[in-house]
């Protein structure tokens, strides 16, 4: 690696803006093959596929709540340099894929169902992964953390190892209770307002405050900002009431008896100590109840793990490529 990245690939600080434009948006894009694979519903799904020169394996990441594949870019960068192909795909209401027709407001954040998420990451699956190199492995933040607990609980034995950045097992409602916050979606829902967004949140305007961010890099922080700001299809932000519903329903779920027991590979789940986005109490009963299943405590890191600075960010990312290279033989 030169001046500009560690030994794993990831950039430095250090010019970071400069080193994302110069250096490895254009790597990506000549390693990048773009495609749009019909979803659940045949809905449209915005999938790349990133190729490695001799490749020892693949890494399918699936991104969080309001973000899209575009913003792991580093992350994809570091895989790819490591010698992973990568798929990543902008999940249906997020990024370039679909959202629903009845919602003008591309920043508010919808799905009817759950589950709707999963049917989409099975069919990335079976029709994008399972054409790339093994082992297959999964790396996923936040509410993909969710969707790929459900899709592996239903599926054991198809990646043959899973890191989960800060999953979304159980959001955290800021001291509402579960059974209020199902009691105003569901009255929402009653009248036609699953669609609206919730009252607690504004639609997307400027640029957010680092300050109140859940990142603390502040230059990959400012980054993607100052291309999230001018790129309309990436200003997701606040949830539906129907959103909202869902991802509480979706704590039930993954720890239903019996379902986190089925997931045969190695997880390795990752809590940010700083997380308010999350709960840590859920994380740990989840991945307590997977056979293979590790815990690491990243300190120092709010929940975008992935956005930390420096001194948090490498050494939590080298043991994620440690993990995800104990797969290959």
């Amino acid at each position: 690696m030169n001046e500009r990245f560690n030994a794993d690939g990831m950039a430095l600080s250090t010019a970071y803006a400069e080193t994302m434009d110069r250096l490895v948006l254009p790597y990506l894009k000549a390693r990048q093959q773009e495609m749009t694979v019909p979803g659940a519903d045949q809905k449209p799904l915005f999938c790349s596929a990133y190729t490695a020169d001799r490749p020892l394996g693949t890494v399918l990441v699936v991104h969080g709540f309001t973000e899209n594949a575009f913003k792991f870019s580093e992350i994809i960068y570091s895989l790819v340099q490591n010698g992973f192909n990568v798929v990543a795909y902008d999940q249906r209401g997020h990024g370039r894929s679909w959202h629903s027709e009845k919602i003008q407001d591309m920043s508010l954040t919808h799905v009817d169902h759950f589950q709707d998420y999963v049917r989409d990451m099975e069919i990335i699956v079976n029709t994008v992964v399972s054409k790339q190199p093994k082992p297959w492995l999964l790396f996923s933040h936040s509410m993909g953390g969710a969707v790929s607990g459900l899709y592996l609980e239903a599926h054991p034995d198809v990646f043959a190892r899973a890191a989960f950045c800060a999953p979304m097992i159980q959001a955290n409602l800021g001291g509402m209770s579960t059974g209020v916050v199902k009691l105003l979606c569901r009255g929402a829902k009653m009248i036609g307002k699953g669609r609206a967004r919730v009252f607690v949140s504004k639609p997307y305007k400027e640029k957010e405050a680092f300050e109140s961010s859940v990142a603390t890099g502040r230059e990959r922080f400012d980054w993607y900002e100052s291309i999230r700001c001018v790129r309309r299809e990436f200003q997701n932000n606040g949830p539906s009431y129907s959103w909202t519903l869902e991802s509480v329903r979706v704590t039930k779920k993954l720890l239903a008896p019996g379902a986190p027991e089925k997931i045969a590979c190695p997880v390795r789940l990752y809590t940010a100590e700083l997380d308010h986005t999350v709960l840590p109490e859920a994380q740990k009963q989840f991945i307590s109840r997977i056979k293979n299943g590790s815990h690491v405590t990243v300190r120092g890191a709010k929940h975008e793990i992935y956005r930390s600075h420096d001194d948090v960010l490498f050494p939590w990312w080298h043991d994620v490529l440690a993990f995800l290279k104990e797969s290959i033989g």
